[in-house]
């Protein structure tokens, strides 16, 4: 056994000390960081160390280090420890589990990249990564670089090159059920989910939902329309052919509404 690997074991046999703690002592844990105590955030992240070990293993490949890995996801733990909001009601391991992946995965493009990208070709790579993690959602698999192309309007050969000049780290042929694959989704950050948005994008819809419920029907309607609440954003000439009024009077009524929130301030509250 060589010293890394002795190292890695003794590692191993310290984090496994550390017992598991129950979605109650988490909840508890958590609003007690809140209020300072340093030493709850430290038991918070030792009692969930197997679960760093556990993620980096899945990014393992022979030219890395698994305690490189294992640090790299420790940080990502630490930052999720102290960003865990009890009021969310969900287990401490299933939101750190993307701080951690997200942590991992940032130290693998900055590792991995042999040249840095000029700034218009990196901005063209962060479209690309939307892209791709947007178009997969949609398609149910893996997009072709023309599909992305034409998704962040930009020519396939762009595309192409950038992938090129990865290095290789970010290429689309990678067959989804190849654990030794090295893909896009594999290493590059996922913008298109963060805890944070997710939380915050249901409570703001519910609390405009609230605002819109108590205007007048045709008012909420026709914000709902302007605002797509309904899927897509309609033109005031559509919803004046949907309900049988001229595209002015959207106008008004809708400028009226909009003026009925900002006024009252027990209804703008709701909505912030």
């Amino acid at each position: 056994m060589d010293d890394k690997t002795r190292l890695l074991q003794i590692y191993f046999n310290q984090i496994k000390a550390y017992r598991l703690l129950s979605f109650e002592e988490e909840l508890d844990l958590a609003k007690r960081i809140r209020w300072g105590e340093r030493q709850c955030r430290q038991k918070l992240v030792e009692s969930n160390l197997r679960l760093v070990v556990k993620i980096a293993r899945s990014y393992l490949s022979p030219d890395l280090s698994v305690m490189d890995l294992i640090q790299e996801g420790n940080l990502g733990l630490i930052h999720a420890a102290e960003l865990y909001d009890p009021a969310k009601q969900v287990r401490f391991s299933t939101y750190a589990n993307w701080w951690i992946r997200q942590s991992i995965i940032r130290f693998l493009v900055n590792k991995r990249r042999i040249i840095r990208l000029p700034q218009r070709k990196e901005e063209i790579l962060k479209k690309i990564q939307r892209a791709y993690h947007v178009l997969t959602q949609q398609l149910t698999r893996k997009p072709v670089p023309e599909e992305i192309a034409k998704e962040i309007g930009v020519p396939v050969g762009d595309v192409n090159t950038v992938l090129a000049m990865t290095n290789g780290i970010l290429s689309l042929d990678a067959e989804a059920d190849d654990s030794n694959s090295e893909g896009i989704l594999d290493y590059h950050e996922d913008y298109t989910y963060n805890p944070e948005r997710v939380f915050l994008r249901k409570d703001s819809k519910a609390a405009t939902l609230k605002v819109l419920n108590s205007l007048k029907k045709r008012e909420k309607d026709i914000l709902m329309y302007r605002y797509q609440f309904n899927g897509e954003r309609h033109t005031l000439k559509n919803i004046g052919a949907k309900m049988g009024i001229s595209p002015e009077t959207v106008r008004q009524i809708e400028i009226k509404a909009l003026q009925k929130i900002q006024n009252n301030p027990s209804l703008y509250s709701c909505s912030v």
